[in-house]
Order: C-alpha cells, then sequence, then structure tokens
C-alpha cells in the first residue's frame, strides 16, 4: 500500500481541499496521513522521511506572492526526497496554483479548482493526465465504466443542423472534458433515408440533427471528438436498413453501444416505414447483430409509454419485456435505461419507486452471460422553458437519480425546452450535473428506504404480472417464452394490454385507456376517474 502525506504549508489553514483529497486516495487505495492546517516545511519533510511517503500533498490558498517564497523554500528543502522518487502534488487557488507551477519539475501535478474529482481520482490511479492521446481514456463502454467508477459517465445529445458547426462544438465538448460519450443527434432524413437519396427531403434538411448524408461524414464527427478526454461516440438506431446502418456506425465512429426500442419508430409513431410487427422483428435482429460483436445495448423503450401518458405499470412491464428480449436475443451487457419525470407531474417518491421496481424485476435475469448497466435521466418533457428553474431542474433531477447508483447519466439539458444544446450548453449543463453527481456520492442519504416507495415498489411489481401473464395468455400457440414473440408481443398492443392515451385512433394500438395522476403516480382510471388494478383492467385476458 502506497503512502501519501498531505496538509496545508505555513500560515494556511485551509484544510477542506486536504481533507478530499486523502479521501478520494483512501478509496484508491492509499494509506494517508492528514497533517492537518499550518504545518512548518520542516514538519513537513519529517513526517514524509519517518513515513516513507511515496506521494506529498501540499496546499496553500493565501496571498499568491507569500506562496510563491513558501513554494520555493519547500522545493529546496524537499530536493533530496524528489530526486529519491517521492512525488508532491499541489492544490490551491489558481493564483497560487500558477506559482507552484514556476518550479517546473517539481510538482508532479497541480491542482487548481477546476479538476473534477474523477480527474483527482485518476491521478491518485497512476493514470496519466495530461496524456494528449487516447491511451488514457478507456474507448469501450464497459471498461470506461469500471475506470471512472464510482463516478458514472457522462452523456449528452448533441447535434446541430450544419456539419460544420457540429464538427466544431464536438471538439470543444471534448476539449472541455465535459462528457464520456456524445450522443450524436443526427436529422430524421439520415435516421429514415441515409441510403436511399431519391427519398430525402432537401427541405427537412438538419431537422432534428446533423445532416449526415455519407460515411466520411461521420468519420469527420468522430475524429471531431478524438481529443480532450476522447469522449466515446454513439447515434440512432435509425428506422430502416437497420443492419447497414449498424456496420457503418462500427466502422465510422467505434459505437458505443447500439440504442433501439421494442415497439417504436415505425408506422405506429410515424417515424419509420416499418409495420409494428416488422419493426419488433427487425428491432430484435439488431439486437443479436450488436450481441455476437460484444457491444452493448440499450433498449429505448419504457419511457416512450411514460411520454404518452401510460400508467406506471406499463412502463414497468415494458422496461421488463425490454430485458427479457435484449438477453433472449444474445445481448451480453444490457443498459437499462431509466427516464425519470416521464409524465413529467410525477412526485420524485412515486418515480423512484417505479425505476426501483423495474430493477427489482430485471435483477433475475443477469447471469454470467448477461449484465445489466444502470442508466438514469431527466424526462424530455419536464423541463421548465424558464432558464434558471431548468437549471434547478437538472441538478435536483440528477440528484434523484443518483439514488440507483447508475453507471450512465445521461445529461438532458436545461434549454431542452427552448432549443438545441449547443456547445456551451452542453458544457454547462455537464458542469451542473457534476455538482450533484459529487454531493451524492460524497453522501447521500439512502431515499429508496421511505416506507411510501418501498410499498409502491411492492405493488408496481405485483401489478406488473398480472400485466406479463396477460400477454402471456393472449400468444397463439404454446411458445417456449411469448414476451419475446413478435405477433404475441403486436397483440399486446393492438388488444390494449400495452396501452396509454396517446394512443388513440392509432390503427395498430387500443388506445382506449384512461389514466391520471393520483397522489404523485400515474395510474389507469375508469370512467369515473378511480384507480383499477391491473386485475380489473384486463380481466377478460385473464380467465
Amino acid at each position: 500500500m502506497k503512502t501519501v502525506v498531505a496538509g496545508a504549508l505555513g500560515e494556511c489553514v485551509h484544510v477542506a481541499g486536504v481533507s478530499n483529497f486523502l479521501r478520494l486516495a483512501e478509496s484508491a487505495g492509499w494509506r494517508t496521513i492528514f497533517l492537518g492546517p499550518a504545518v512548518p516545511i520542516e514538519t513537513f519533510l519529517e513526517v514524509a522521511r519517518r513515513e516513507k511517503a511515496d506521494l506529498v500533498g501540499v496546499s496553500y490558498r493565501l496571498t499568491p506572492e507569500t506562496g510563491e517564497r513558501l513554494l520555493a523554500e519547500f522545493a529546496e528543502a524537499a530536493s533530496d526526497l524528489h530526486e529519491q522518487g517521492v512525488r508532491f502534488a499541489f492544490g490551491g487557488t489558481p493564483p497560487v496554483s500558477r506559482k507552484a507551477e514556476a518550479l517546473e519539475g517539481f510538482f508532479d501535478q497541480i491542482f487548481d479548482g477546476s479538476q473534477g474529482r474523477e480527474e483527482v481520482l485518476a491521478y491518485l490511479r497512476g493514470e496519466n493526465l495530461s496524456s494528449s492521446d487516447a491511451s488514457s481514456y478507456p474507448q469501450s463502454t464497459i471498461e470506461r465504466i469500471r475506470w471512472k467508477a464510482p463516478y458514472p459517465l457522462l452523456r449528452h445529445h448533441f447535434g446541430l443542423p450544419s456539419m460544420q458547426s457540429s464538427i466544431e462544438g464536438i471538439r470543444q465538448i471534448a476539449e472541455a472534458k465535459a462528457l464520456d460519450v456524445i450522443s450524436l443527434g443526427i436529422d430524421q432524413d439520415a435516421q429514415a433515408n441515409f441510403f436511399h437519396p431519391e427519398r430525402q427531403n432537401p427541405r427537412t434538411t438538419g431537422a432534428g440533427g446533423v445532416p449526415v448524408r455519407s460515411a466520411e461524414d461521420y468519420h469527420q464527427l468522430y475524429q471531431a471528438s478524438q481529443t480532450g478526454n476522447y469522449p466515446l461516440m454513439r447515434t440512432y438506431s435509425g428506422t430502416d436498413d437497420f443492419i447497414r446502418l449498424a456496420e457503418m456506425y462500427v466502422e465510422t465512429i467505434n459505437i458505443a453501444w447500439c440504442a433501439i426500442p421494442l415497439f417504436w419508430f415505425n408506422l405506429m409513431d410515424g417515424r419509420g416505414p416499418l409495420t409494428l410487427e416488422e419493426s419488433i422483428q427487425e428491432h430484435q435482429n439488431v439486437m443479436s447483430w450488436y450481441g455476437e460483436r460484444g457491444i452493448p445495448v440499450e433498449l429505448n423503450e419504457p419511457h416512450h409509454w411514460g411520454m404518452r401518458d401510460a400508467p406506471d405499470v406499463v412502463y414497468v412491464t415494458s422496461a421488463y419485456l425490454s430485458a427479457c428480449n435484449a438477453k433472449g436475443f444474445g445481448v451480453k451487457d444490457y443498459i437499462a435505461q431509466l427516464m425519470f419525470n416521464s409524465p413529467p407531474n410525477l412526485s420524485d417518491a412515486m418515480d423512484l419507486a417505479k425505476m426501483l421496481a423495474i430493477l427489482e424485476m430485471i435483477a433475475p435475469l443477469e447471469d454470467e452471460n448477461f449484465h445489466i448497466w444502470r442508466q438514469t435521466r431527466t424526462g424530455l418533457l419536464s423541463y421548465p422553458l424558464e432558464d434558471n428553474a431548468a437549471r434547478a431542474h437538472l441538478a435536483t433531477s440528477i440528484y434523484l437519480q443518483m439514488a440507483l447508483k447508475p453507471h450512465i447519466i445521461h445529461i438532458v439539458g436545461h434549454t431542452e425546452a427552448d432549443h438545441a444544446a449547443t456547445a456551451e450548453d452542453v458544457i454547462a449543463a455537464s458542469l451542473a450535473a457534476r455538482r450533484s453527481i459529487e454531493n451524492a456520492l460524497a453522501g447521500q442519504p439512502d431515499m429508496t428506504f421511505d416506507p411510501k416507495v418501498q410499498a409502491r415498489k411492492k405493488h408496481l411489481i405485483e401489478q406488473a404480472q398480472i400485466t406479463l401473464q396477460a400477454i402471456k395468455n393472449i400468444s397463439a400457440e404454446v411458445l417456449s417464452d411469448p414476451l419475446i414473440d413478435p405477433p404475441t408481443l403486436t397483440k399486446a398492443v393492438s388488444l390494449g394490454i400495452l396501452d396509454a392515451p396517446q394512443l388513440k385512433n392509432n390503427r395498430f394500438a387500443a388506445g382506449k385507456i384512461s389514466t391520471r395522476v393520483i397522489q404523485g403516480a400515474s395510474e389507469a382510471v375508469n370512467e369515473q376517474g378511480e384507480p383499477i388494478s391491473e386485475q380489473e383492467r384486463l380481466e377478460k385476458f385473464l380467465n
């Protein structure tokens, strides 16, 4: 076990930064010795020699001119230790840090307060923060999750209506080290008609994201990300020509993971050319294709029901179906997406209960060949328009999400209600998210033990089991697993077992369910507006 000795030098009594540094060192496996405030040079070096320190952490946060003199004296007195290979790190305000930088070659690392805790932790693990290549930053999703733990990966959607502005924005985000994953937003024509120029509409170019029209466009966007902290990149799986797109994504952007729905992005929601049953089959083929190549898969499924005002039990059921289908079609690393605030008027307690119900239901699916990784995000439709209120919503939502100990946080920027995020917006949202995450990791109370949360979780699991049984019962034949059978899943929607109010008059869905938010939870209700159980709602499918 390596030893680090740290304290505040000279007359400086500010030791909060030193304490935080040593806590991180302990989590990285170091033996730590805290010297306290106002430590004389002689004491610093005496303890360092006695304890055979591998690293000495020096802090000074007072007048830069005084600090310059004191640090010079310290460096001179510690020259023998430095020559013996003992490393020295400095932490202080930016003006004092600039004085420390003038002692060229003495301090192994200088922290001026602009570094995130994950960067400090990376340094304590022996990783080179100043590396100018990708070698210090894992270039696959699971490796990066493990490398960054206990901090979650940060992901944000980004894509502007022109190639050049998107290239410049990606480079700016990467250089700022704002994200671990850039989710490339491409326009609707690129999603639906990439390989069909004859179907593209010039008038809609750039509608919804970057107007990528060639593999070279993807190459250029990816190359722009190869700087800073070398963020991973991923993009939409498209709504047609799925495997051709997947092959190109792997080749051009080294796609971090696939995200695809189960029931959506087809004629049912108007975003693709396939029928519901056809799209389910194609989505399953995509899962299998990525699974064979060991690339993680996310099913961005349940929130589509929530955003259409479906009851919480349908949200939970669809999340379970997503995990079942991922496992059934060979996915090895499954990213469970948990979008909060869908619908946006749920209470935090009931939202948290819903997510806990999902995680408890899918946990038994995990085995040596199927690993579950948690990804949380704020609801797309939940942001207020006013900027200060939106920033507060971003921070508080992520703090709540941290109760699930996510591996990935998909930051939905505070500008969502007003405009597509610029690079500056993404960086600002990342800074707000980081602060919420750091506060939570420093000692968040465990909100999952709230009795109301636990009671709601138990209720949702019980109700979802009834919904799943109804789906199994409508299978036209005896199947080993009707929950991954496209005809059965299609019937579950057409018959209204899986339903949402906003699917009214949809030719693929029933659209007959009514819902209401009652005491913070989204419930199916009868004609009188009273909540009804799944046993009552689905009675004809349960006999």
